[in-house]
């Protein structure tokens, strides 16, 4: 039996953490990885290049005097249900990555914009690239087509020899309107999609959430922002509007106390009911902003200390995973 998680699903509020404890946890050898935290090889899944290409879209329908499809300028989804949407193209990543999926296209940003519709038809809303006027779609295939190769090459370069001792980390945040109660109403929060991820992800994932509040997460929202690189997952900036609307609170720590087994969130749907085992990084007082510098200039004292807290909350998760 392996000594590690299949999949870890790495949960949080926009600017938590979560791409610092990814960085933390790419300098640790690998037999400590996985001795002390149950972590094998990191293979990572990441739905903010879907979000960006969505952007990216709408930026050149706009320059193009068209509607958006998917954001009115910098606020949040016209359609919620594109939270789904991100969650299909995750599972497809996921299927992909497990069979080493080969992809050749003649026109990758066609390939990506037909996989973007597919999966927003399986999120209940239907197609909306593909009706675009033939003129207009063509313009915007060649706008798009080196960013579009680039992510499917990437993609591709991540495929490991083989899946033996790895572990897939998918990240992704989820939360509701400031203010809101709890349960969060559909489309929103985590009960929402992670219902819409892949059987074979939810009977293999635990999850680990770094736990922040929504204020804080807001102020490092604005200060992790570098003009410079705002496609990359850990340098990018959430229009101040979609914190509010979208992330001003999330509903993971009340699925944990409602969940019908302890330290588990319990899903349901079509497919089963699954119990996720969950364990909480509490970042609340800010433990992770320094893994944002070059690993030679960590104070190693602030390495020891968030390193502990990663290792009970993955202790946590393993008591309840059954593989």
């Amino acid at each position: 039996m392996s000594n590690v998680f299949d999949v870890v699903l790495l949960l949080a509020l926009p600017a938590s953490g979560k791409s610092e404890v990814r960085q933390l946890l790419a300098t640790v050898p690998a037999e400590k990885l996985r001795e002390d935290f149950h972590i094998g090889d990191n293979l990572q899944l990441d739905d903010f290049p879907y979000v960006f290409v969505m952007r990216l879209i709408d930026e050149e329908l706009e320059r193009l005097n068209h509607a958006p499809l998917f954001y009115p300028g910098q606020n949040p989804f016209l359609d919620g249900r594109d939270w789904a949407t991100l969650i299909n193209l995750l599972n497809e990543d996921y299927y992909d990555m497990i069979h080493q999926t080969k992809i050749e296209k003649e026109s990758y940003a066609d390939y990506m914009f037909k996989r973007i519709d597919a999966a927003a038809v399986k999120a209940g809303i239907g197609e909306r690239i593909s009706k675009l006027p033939a003129d207009l779609y063509q313009k915007l295939a060649e706008a798009l087509e080196a960013h579009c190769r680039k992510m499917t090459e990437d993609k591709m370069a991540d495929y490991p020899d083989t899946m033996e001792n790895k572990t897939i980390v998918i990240e992704m945040a989820r939360g509701g309107s400031d203010g809101a109660s709890m349960p969060l109403k559909d489309p929103f929060g985590y009960q929402y999609s992670l219902r819409h991820l892949c059987p074979e992800i939810l009977s293999s994932a635990a999850i680990l959430y770094v736990y922040v509040e929504p204020e804080e997460s807001r102020r490092k929202n604005e200060a992790r922002y570098d003009p410079n690189d705002p496609g990359s997952s850990i340098h990018h900036m959430t229009p101040q509007s979609v914190m509010l609307y979208d992330y001003g609170c999330d509903d993971m720590l009340y699925l944990r106390d409602i969940s019908d087994i302890k330290d588990t969130i319990t899903l349901k749907n079509e497919t089963g009911t699954y119990h996720l085992p969950i364990g909480v990084f509490d970042n609340r007082v800010d433990k992770t902003t320094f893994l944002r510098e070059d690993p030679s200039k960590w104070d190693q004292q602030l390495v020891k200390e968030v390193t502990a807290s990663i290792h009970d909350a993955t202790d946590t998760m393993w008591k309840n995973y059954k593989k």
